[in-house]
């Protein structure tokens, strides 16, 4: 399901990163009538998605608006450079003024650097544009995408954006997306945690998880994540999803912001140990709501 159908987007369009994420992206995309080109580490990923113009390296999916869908920002700067890389591939296709969406949760500092750098040195617009939603908001195009970067450049992508998102708001320069983003995981982190911990007290004394989440469903205690990840706790199932490895990486830029800004953050800093403790445990490749079983470790170590 797309919000709208694009017809005419006067831009070449890119994705680079066919993962959870950036697979049903390039799907909405495709199905609003952009022409689309792939890229993906894994071949195999962008290829599996119908209606794709799939290429080997960055360099050839060099177009006009290129959108990065991976982890972190050393995965985007990492295809930047070299003879196979997006700067080389701008070059060959004589792309003067080329823009760079980076979706991932990346460091608002670090960011503005790259634009900085980016722009000065090479000519390309770096924009900001961490997303909000999840997989199932992916898939069903109503995706949060909170955005920073030049305003004029920013309104003529927001037709793109319209494609998976069904909200597209412009925070200001370069960064400020990723500073919006980092309060969002401060949401997302404590609600997984404390959902987690809701479940293990409820396991622990006995209740049926199914419909202890009924309950909290029916109250202040519902959101998005229980809607969307409850089954998980029920199921004891946090393979795939979002990985615990990528909420502490959230969590260490939530603190570097704080500390930038000189803002206290006693949850987010409970909330950062309990992953590191999580990750300790080896179970950093699981979903966040993985550190359910953190929580049970733990008080089973401290019981015995």
């Amino acid at each position: 399901m797309t919000n709208i159908e694009l017809s005419g987007f006067p831009y070449s369009v890119a994705l680079l990163g066919t993962g959870p994420m950036g697979a049903p992206i390039a799907r909405n995309l495709i199905a609003g009538g952009v022409p689309l080109t792939l890229w993906n580490r894994t071949g195999a990923k962008a290829r599996a998605i119908a209606g794709g113009s799939v290429v080997e390296t960055p360099a050839e999916a060099a177009r006009e608006v290129v959108l990065t869908v991976l982890p972190d920002l050393p995965q985007v700067e990492g295809l930047l450079h070299g003879r196979d890389g997006l700067l080389a591939g701008w070059k060959s296709a004589g792309i003067e003024d080329p823009i760079l969406v980076i979706h991932g949760t990346v460091s608002p500092v670090a960011v503005a650097a790259l634009a900085a750098e980016c722009r000065r040195d090479h000519g390309v617009t770096v924009v900001d544009a961490p997303l909000s939603g999840g997989t199932i908001g992916a898939e069903d195009g109503r995706l949060s995408t909170m955005v920073g970067g030049p305003r004029e450049v920013v309104e003529r992508l927001r037709p793109l954006f319209d494609l998976y998102s069904s909200t597209v708001i412009y925070f200001g320069d370069t960064g400020a997306g990723s500073v919006v983003k980092a309060c969002n995981q401060i949401v997302v982190a404590a609600t997984v945690t404390a959902l987690s911990e809701a479940m293990a007290l409820a396991g622990a004394s006995g209740l049926d998880l199914a419909k202890v989440q009924s309950i909290l469903a029916g109250g202040l205690a519902n959101s998005e994540i229980l809607q969307q990840k409850g089954q998980r706790w029920i199921d004891a199932d946090f393979v795939g999803g979002g990985s615990a490895k990528n909420q502490l990486k959230d969590l260490a830029f939530i603190a570097e912001i704080a500390a930038g800004a000189g803002v206290d953050l006693p949850v987010s800093r409970s909330v950062q140990r309990a992953f590191e403790a999580m990750i300790l445990q080896g179970l950093g490749d699981l979903d966040h709501t993985g550190i359910y079983l953190s929580i049970r470790a733990t008080n089973s170590t401290a019981g015995a």
